[in-house]
């Protein structure tokens, strides 16, 4: 009698100006990622869900909240599904522009050990937190399914530890897309045995340039 915990990833968010929120508050979801919200709802249609658990940053409830409706769930919000933090948080991030925050040199002193990392939280607490939600929403959901609703870097986090991969990597080669579904397959004796991975919002994902 297996357990399922599908930790899904928010939807696209409204962000024309490519900053990187992180941990702001009132950061929501586009009207793509509004559909994309719904798309996973109807993913999750005659699946035995037990329990809805989101981060409490806008985005991941929003993206939770059909999905809540569709099974008559409410959400429960658990801290621990929050996105990773980062120094670089708020700014323009990247390279390619003048104003990208990675082209000061002020930036550069965050930079020096990627294994950990030192611009934001340590993948060891990620792994710690993200590992306890996961488990408490199999103790929710024993012998049915939960969701779980968080972001980008703790998910992928989460899944490279279970799977034994390095966590230091190229953030451009997660396979985390956005309203993706990272299912943790639990024995009925609790111990995880597996991960699953679908991409039900596919269609509506922007071409990479």
């Amino acid at each position: 009698m297996k357990t399922l915990v599908h930790v899904v990833r928010h939807g696209e968010v409204e962000n024309p100006d490519g900053i990187l929120y992180g941990r702001q508050a009132d950061w929501h979801l586009s009207v793509r990622g509004r559909e994309m919200a719904e798309v996973v709802a109807k993913w999750t249609h005659g699946r035995d869900i037990a329990a809805v658990i989101a981060s409490p940053l806008e985005r991941a409830q929003e993206t939770a909240e059909p999905i809540a409706a569709l099974h008559k769930l409410s959400i429960n919000t658990d801290s621990r599904l929050i996105e990773a933090a980062n120094v670089f948080e708020g700014k323009k991030f990247g390279v390619g522009a003048s104003t990208g925050a990675l082209v000061k040199p002020s930036a550069w002193r965050h930079l020096w050990n990627p294994w950990r990392p030192s611009w934001g939280e340590p993948y060891s607490e990620q792994i710690e937190r993200m590992m306890a939600a996961v488990k408490n929403a199999y103790a929710l959901a024993a012998g049915r399914e939960a969701v779980c609703v968080s972001h980008q870097l703790p998910i992928w986090i989460l899944r490279s530890a279970i799977e034994g991969r390095p966590l230091f990597h190229d953030p451009r080669k997660r396979i985390c897309s956005l309203a993706s579904v990272t299912t943790v397959i639990f024995s009925d004796q609790g111990e995880i045995t597996g991960v699953e991975y679908a991409e039900p919002a596919a269609h509506l994902l922007r071409a990479k340039k």
